[in-house]
């Protein structure tokens, strides 16, 4: 059962190394798309959310 568990961890460590993390420049740049599309979708649903408002408010009164 050891045996296992230590082949199991020699295999992450293995895996590991085959990881390519980013670099501070591409983290920074995928960041600022995060953000940005998050505001446009934001501020989209916000606008469809009061005009759909605006239209039900006008429909029941």
């Amino acid at each position: 059962m050891f045996k296992r568990i230590a082949e199991f961890f020699h295999d992450v460590k293995l895996e590991l190394k085959k990881v390519v993390f980013p670099t501070k420049k591409e983290v920074i740049g995928s960041t600022w798309v995060v953000i940005v599309s998050v505001l446009i979708a934001s501020v989209f649903l916000g606008i469809v959310d009061m005009s759909l408002g605006k239209f039900m408010t006008a429909i029941f009164k």
